[in-house]
C-alpha cells in the first residue's frame, strides 16, 4: 500500500479548494490537514523546509504577508526567522503544500507535476 498523499492548507483558499477538487476528479485520496483547525506540525515543517527551502515555502504575494508590518518582514532573513514566522502565522505559508508518497514535497498546484506523480 502506497503511503498516504496528504494536502495541507486552508480550506477557503482558491488554490486548496482547486487541488482538491482536482484530487477528487482523478479518484486519488488524499488526507487534509487544515493549518487553521491543526496548526502547523513542527516536524512537517521542517521537513518541507528541508525539502524545498523556506523562501520557495513562504508566500510573499499573500495578504497575510502584505499586512505585516515592515520590521517583521525584514526579520525573515533566513530559514530560522522564516520557521518561527510560519509557525505562529500559517497563512503566511504558500498553498497547497502537498506530501506525496515517498517523501516528496510540493508547494502549489500544478496539474501537469501532479499528473506526472501520480503516473499519468
Amino acid at each position: 500500500m502506497k503511503n498516504p498523499i496528504t494536502l495541507y492548507g486552508i480550506p477557503n483558499c482558491d488554490t486548496v479548494k482547486k487541488a482538491r477538487a482536482w484530487l477528487a476528479g482523478q479518484q486519488v485520496q488524499a488526507q487534509f490537514h487544515d493549518f487553521k483547525k491543526q496548526g502547523v506540525p513542527p516536524d512537517r515543517l521542517d521537513h518541507w523546509l528541508a525539502a524545498v527551502g523556506w523562501e520557495k515555502l513562504l508566500n510573499r504575494q499573500g495578504t497575510t504577508w502584505r499586512k505585516l508590518d515592515e520590521v517583521t518582514k525584514a526579520a525573515v532573513t533566513d530559514a530560522k526567522s522564516a520557521r518561527s514566522l510560519m509557525l505562529a502565522q500559517a497563512s503566511v505559508i504558500k498553498r497547497p503544500v502537498v506530501e506525496w508518497s515517498g517523501e516528496a514535497v510540493t508547494v502549489g498546484f500544478d496539474v501537469t507535476d501532479w499528473q506526472q506523480r501520480l503516473g499519468g
